[in-house]
């Protein structure tokens, strides 16, 4: 049986289709340093301050757009710009015309293996308000590109 996501483009899904191609792992709320002369992305392991550090989810969702003032809403309209978002993330990879990684919710069934895989925030961050901003290159970090 095919998946939905196996024979409808990103343009065709719901939106019901396209939030569950998230699989949860919070690494697109992590901060990111762009290098001024390489224009190299680096992630760090600072998290933005509504990342619920067990859940891995926006403890304001809704609202983040407001809150949160360089919140980036992935959309369609910046599928250019994907390449910003960690390796493993379903939207990059469907862009990039691969497979879901075999740990993702929606072959699994829930967020267990991603959990327990590694794949995810969770036990291996700091909320951006417990360090100085301007020491934020010291938390340059491997793990979320990945």
């Amino acid at each position: 049986m095919e998946n939905f996501w196996e024979k409808k483009t990103l343009s065709q899904m719901s939106s019901s289709e396209w939030e569950s191609l998230c699989d949860g792992c919070g690494k697109c709320c992590l901060n990111k340093i762009i290098d001024d002369e390489t224009e190299e992305l680096h992630f760090t392991n600072v998290a933005c301050h509504l990342l619920h550090s067990k859940t891995c989810q926006c403890k304001k969702y809704e609202k983040r757009l407001k809150l949160v003032p360089d919140c980036v809403k992935i959309s369609l309209d910046d599928i250019d710009q994907f390449h910003w978002l960690p390796a493993s993330c379903a939207y990059r990879l469907l862009v990039e015309e691969k497979p879901l990684p075999e740990w993702h919710p929606l072959l699994t069934g829930s967020k267990s293996a991603m959990h327990t895989g590694g794949h995810s925030i969770r036990g291996k961050i700091v909320s951006e308000t417990q360090i100085d901003p301007e020491n934020l290159e010291d938390y340059i970090a491997i793990w979320p590109a990945e």
